[in-house]
């Protein structure tokens, strides 16, 4: 995996040795899987940027600082929380950043975590997404300034730390979605329903016969898109949306209150509630590739050809929309994509 901050200072340097190279300095995205939890497609960016020729160069790179250390204070000043989706995962990780914890815990008291760590019991239902909405819902007149949503293992796909992690989240700026790791987003096209039995590389989530283990969902994802985003004013759903596998990311509070706390309580009920009650809904697969979409639609959503790019890097430091992994289907495992330009 690519170092981040090294990401960061070619993408700079590109910015000011070359105007037609779009950057934005510090607004890196990274992304993650919980493999106990969600499905994994592995996909790494690769970006190259021109290199810095000449000492004026490397001499205008000296006019950021004031700009840095100014930003540095800002981040410094932003209330900061880390929402925890737990079942038996060992926080033992999260001890340097324990002071911002909020863990939601589904493993009962067999696997409650460490007294050291502010625990709230959920019943275990709806996967992340539900714990997610359930925190949104309950704290949203009260949600600090940057929240970082995260399931209770990430080792296995991020190579951060947790302060880490913390930094890149507290980077972040409003209106943004930060996703973790910083790598290409997955596709998601599969708008009348995931044909389980198509995709090998999940069988975790589906039987021999290739039937989805839990519970089945009511509608199909183009019609839960259309109830909760009315399709963002278009006839029918994108042609593709760009998500990170395992739902981990970062958003402000004012990213999340452009909608009101009804649709997210809405949400909550069509998605993990009454009918769909249950450990392993499918809609929980549904909400895990809709969160970027939720709050940036624009970025996320590509709703035609003439939409997708190969040559650009967004402000997340992502290759720009549209140029997203589509998981092949019958292969056993999906050892993810490449991105070249």
């Amino acid at each position: 995996m690519s170092d981040p901050s090294a990401i960061a200072f070619l993408l700079e340097a590109s910015a000011l040795a070359s105007p037609s190279v779009r950057s934005t300095p510090g607004a890196l995205s990274i992304s993650s899987t919980n493999a106990s939890m969600s499905d994994s497609s592995g996909a790494n960016s690769v970006s190259s940027s021109p290199v810095i020729a000449s000492m004026s160069e490397l001499s205008a790179m000296t006019s950021l600082a004031p700009s840095k250390a100014s930003s540095t204070t800002a981040r410094e000043t932003l209330d900061f929380e880390i929402v925890v989706a737990h079942y038996n995962e060992d926080l033992a990780w999260l001890k340097p950043v324990i002071g911002h914890c909020k863990v939601y815990s589904k493993g009962g008291p067999k696997h409650t975590p460490e007294l050291c760590f502010e625990v709230e019991a959920l019943e275990n239902i709806g996967r992340e997404g539900h714990t997610y909405l359930h925190h949104i819902v309950n704290y949203y007149e009260s949600l600090k300034d940057v929240t970082l949503f995260t399931q209770g293992r990430v080792d296995d796909h991020i190579q951060l730390t947790a302060l880490e992690m913390k930094e890149k989240a507290l980077e972040i700026k409003p209106g943004r979605v930060t996703t973790f790791p910083h790598r290409a987003m997955e596709l998601f096209n599969l708008w009348d329903g995931i044909p389980w039995e198509k995709y090998p590389c999940w069988a975790k989530w589906s039987s021999p016969e290739g039937i989805f283990k839990g519970k089945k969902a009511p509608k199909t994802p183009a019609q839960y898109f259309g109830d909760f985003f009315d399709n963002f004013g278009h006839d029918g759903p994108p042609m593709s949306i760009g998500f990170q596998p395992g739902a981990i990311f970062a958003v402000r509070r004012e990213t999340i209150h452009q909608h009101p706390k009804e649709t997210y309580q809405q949400r909550l009920e069509d998605l993990f509630l009454g009918d769909m009650e249950s450990v392993d809904p499918e809609t929980g697969h549904y909400l895990e590739r809709f969160w970027p979409a939720m709050f940036r639609n624009e970025e996320y959503c590509c709703w035609d050809a003439s939409e997708i790019s190969d040559a650009e890097l967004n402000d997340q430091g992502q290759l720009a929309k549209g140029k997203w992994h589509e998981t092949p289907q019958g292969v056993e495992v999906d050892v993810g994509f490449t991105n070249t330009t």
